[in-house]
């Protein structure tokens, strides 16, 4: 297993949204802009078939001492379970690594608009891949009581 892995962003957000406030992420468009040093519009072409997306990206303003290895209370809500960092989406992760699936909005050259990500301005993309209802889980999708409270206001209504 490797030690190190370097990634190189494919492009960064960009949003009017600079703050990672918990809530309310409908509420704000956003857009992904390709590095054009790596890509042409090709890299785009046939996105905007899929009415969503899933955008993978960096927290990259988590500072290491704020990196969670262990187990925490979700937002350091006391009345929400102490659980590991891998039962839960906080920024927070070891790796920083965020994944949201968002609307597909338009294809503008080496721009993707969407709604719905969880990402503020200037945060760097590692990949962008369509939604697919065959890559969906299969089954039902079951949570904890609190996973359901903890995204009451997330999403815009």
């Amino acid at each position: 297993m490797a030690d190190t892995i370097t990634m190189r962003p494919i492009g960064r957000v960009i949003s009017d949204r600079t703050e990672p406030i918990d809530d309310d992420w409908d509420s704000i468009a956003a857009r992904i802009e390709l590095d054009p040093a790596q890509f042409t519009a090709e890299a785009l072409m046939g996105l905007e078939s899929f009415s969503h997306t899933e955008i993978v990206f960096l927290f990259d303003r988590v500072p290491d001492a704020k990196i969670e290895t262990g187990a925490r209370h979700p937002r350091g809500n006391p009345d929400w379970p102490r659980i590991g960092i891998f039962a839960q989406r906080g920024k927070n992760r070891p790796n920083r690594i965020g994944v949201t699936a968002c609307r597909v909005l338009k294809v503008d050259g080496l721009t993707l608009h969407v709604a719905g990500l969880d990402a503020i301005n200037g945060t760097p993309v590692l990949d962008i891949k369509p939604v697919m209802s065959g890559f969906a889980p299969r089954g039902p999708v079951t949570e904890p009581d609190w996973a359901s409270a903890l995204m009451q206001g997330y999403w815009s209504r």
